[in-house]
């Protein structure tokens, strides 16, 4: 009782067939599973990036831990024609905390800000248009 009428038989239902496998012909099963089917290309990070911007160039805001309950929030990723030190400067003084530009191993330069300050980094670069909400990207716990 039932749809199939025995035990070895498989239903495939994206193509809607009925394919027979025969005890002796399961160490070909992968081979005529991938030879008789068709399956979808399908890029799950096709919609990650923008049209305009690539993934290298999002800005990435990350909190790291420290020892105890102090953490790091670090601003990776921002354009190379900014001033990266007048934007230090600027969190530092709207968030009150301490910060300071350092060279990754890249060569680039990361801002490091004391605590956690990864929704105020994100508010404030989007309200100066520094970058849009879409291109920064949240790291962290």
């Amino acid at each position: 009782p039932g749809p199939f009428h025995s035990v070895p038989e498989l239903l495939c239902r994206q193509t809607s067939c009925l394919v027979a496998i025969d005890c002796h012909h399961i160490l070909n099963f992968n081979e005529t599973m991938s030879s008789s089917f068709q399956f979808n290309t399908f890029d799950a990070f096709e919609d990650a990036g923008d049209g305009n911007r690539s993934s290298e160039e999002k800005v990435h805001v990350r909190v790291q831990q420290r020892n105890g309950r102090k953490c790091i929030t670090t601003v990776a990723g921002l354009a190379d024609d900014l001033d990266i030190k007048r934007i230090c400067k600027a969190f530092k003084k709207n968030f009150s905390c301490n910060g300071a530009v350092q060279k990754d191993e890249d060569a680039k330069e990361v801002i490091q800000l004391s605590g956690d300050q990864r929704t105020n980094v994100k508010e404030f670069l989007v309200d100066q248009e520094i970058c849009t909400s879409d291109s920064v990207v949240l790291h962290g716990f």
